[in-house]
């Protein structure tokens, strides 16, 4: 194949690749992880039931936010990939026709057509950018895996939201069914009460006080019952779920005691919180910016291959005065360019750059202290409701006990209305408090484990 047909391939090549190159990167295109996958199907079926873990599971699956922060990790990996293109050739075509207002002449003979139609093919191939190129693509991996952090992220705060929503549904679950024996004891009690009314026992002021209190209670089962409805919206729309759909989340409050001290769940946040990996990145991305504005202080080096081709017609295929070397030819050079003075504007953009750098690494520091903080904090809290839990039963236990010995002796005729209502009173108050102290160590626990980094959807110790 002689050099001249060889040549006029080169543009055929050029455009085949030119139309190829939307089906290429569709290919190209990364295709739907199994987690994806599994999660999408799981989308399509409506639960019934769910426990805490499922519950958890579902919502990552459906939960928009997660969809939003999946799209822009997926946005990250386009972004690698336009970066790592910036280190290959360009290529570049150019088509134009020119008209002389005279036949241009040279020595007395016509050097050129009037109208001369002209093809060019330019090769661009960056040699030397002063390390633009190399930072830009080292930054946009840094903000692939910044984004993977913040995904992470997105998923522990969902999750600590769901678990948190759903401890306070089974609290709001308890609450129904201490409100519901509250509203049975004080509906025997008025039984009681009135019947001794009836044969003259005991006066009508016991009856009155009887019927307030159980109207009282009646409005508190109400509440309660308002409160489960809603902390079941709630729960259904971090589930991305209608508001009013029917789903039944089981499980109970229960307690089993935490076993990690402070400094190994301090160890835990320092090496897993996914916001310390993200400062991380955002000092690494800062100083890349830092690398990029520098980039400037260089000179800029190139090669360039420039394949023309001219003619008097739009096909450029023939001319009636160029020569075949004059028609069709090719060039081969190298270009540097260097901004050597630009009045310190490059120089402030690099200073500027490294005060940012300076920024990040502080805002990383006190993302590190606000950790510590965090993990202290809900440590503290998930003891103090322990505490709590063990009073609260023993709590519960005597003032059943108390209950039951003011019931007896108000039957026996020896005990007063009054003493069974208050003893009815401190059953309610210390299921109140059992209810909340499970709950707040539970939602304790679940905060505690948010604060070090670490997805744990059952809430189970680890």
């Amino acid at each position: 194949m002689t050099r001249k047909k060889a040549l006029r391939i080169v543009p055929a090549l050029m455009c085949v690749l030119c139309l190829a190159a939307p089906a290429l990167a569709q290919q190209a295109a990364p295709a739907p992880s199994p987690m994806q996958t599994a999660q999408q199907a799981k989308a399509q079926v409506m639960p019934s039931n769910l426990d805490l873990r499922q519950a958890v599971e579902y919502g990552l699956a459906n939960n928009p936010t997660m969809v939003s922060a999946r799209a822009q990790l997926l946005g990250s990996e386009y972004d690698v990939n336009s970066a790592m293109a910036d280190f290959l050739p360009t290529a570049t075509a150019n088509y134009g026709v020119l008209s002389y207002d005279r036949q241009p002449k040279s020595g007395g003979y016509a050097a050129s057509d009037q109208t001369v139609w002209t093809a060019q093919l330019n090769l661009r191939q960056p040699v030397f950018t002063g390390f633009q190129l190399l930072s830009t693509y080292q930054k946009a991996k840094l903000a692939k895996e910044q984004n993977e952090a913040k995904l992470t992220q997105t998923e522990l705060t969902l999750i600590g939201a769901i678990q948190t929503s759903y401890l306070a549904h089974l609290k709001a679950k308890m609450d129904v069914k201490s409100a519901q024996d509250a509203v049975e004891r004080l509906k025997s009690q008025l039984k009681v009460t009135t019947a001794f009314f009836d044969v003259g026992l005991k006066p009508r002021l016991d009856v009155l006080q009887a019927e307030v209190d159980e109207a009282n209670a009646e409005q508190d089962l109400l509440k309660a019952q308002n409160s489960l409805d809603t902390t079941r919206a709630k729960l259904n729309s971090l589930l991305n779920l209608p508001i009013e759909a029917p789903v039944s989340y089981v499980g109970e409050l229960t307690y089993t005691p935490f076993t990690l001290d402070l400094n190994e769940c301090l160890n835990r946040a320092y090496k897993g919180r996914p916001d310390i990996a993200i400062g991380v990145k955002s000092v690494g991305i800062a100083e890349k910016d830092q690398t990029i504005a520098g980039s400037a202080f260089y000179p800029q080096v190139s090669a360039d291959y420039n394949y023309y081709k001219k003619g008097d017609s739009p096909s450029v295929n023939e001319s009636k005065y160029l020569s075949n070397s004059a028609r069709e030819y090719w060039t081969v050079g190298a270009n540097a360019s260097w901004a050597f003075f630009q009045w310190g504007s490059t120089y402030n953009k690099y200073k500027s750059g490294g005060e940012n750098v300076n920024k990040m690494r502080a805002d990383l520091e006190n993302t590190k202290l606000n950790a510590g903080y965090e993990v202290k904090q809900y440590m503290l809290s998930q003891r103090e409701a322990a505490d709590r839990i063990s009073v609260a039963r023993k709590s519960v236990e005597a003032a059943r006990e108390s209950y039951r010995m003011a019931l007896a002796r108000y039957q026996a005729q020896v005990g007063t209305n009054t003493d069974v209502l208050d003893a009815q009173s401190k059953v309610s108050s210390s299921e109140a408090s059992l209810s909340q102290a499970l709950s707040d160590y539970q939602t304790a626990l679940s905060n505690l484990y948010v604060a070090m980094g670490e997805k744990n959807p059952p809430l189970e110790n680890r």
